[in-house]
């Protein structure tokens, strides 16, 4: 499975289970949303959800895998 790399505003990096087209894809959805929407991804190791805030996101990157 695909994997796509986040980094954060706060230096943190989040690494997602899904292609980096996916994540653009709701991040720009989140963004359009009303204010205080989130993102909705997994994490690519533990398959636990996630939601990120979309005005934190400083980076989008294909993952390792």
């Amino acid at each position: 499975m695909a994997t796509t790399k986040l980094l954060l505003t706060t230096g943190e990096q989040l690494e997602v289970e899904t292609s980096i087209d996916d994540v653009v894809k709701a991040l720009e959805n989140a963004a359009r949303s009303s204010a205080g929407t989130l993102a909705r991804l997994k994490e690519a190791e533990s398959g636990e959800p996630l939601a990120v805030n979309a005005t934190q996101v400083v980076t989008v990157r294909p993952g390792d895998e």
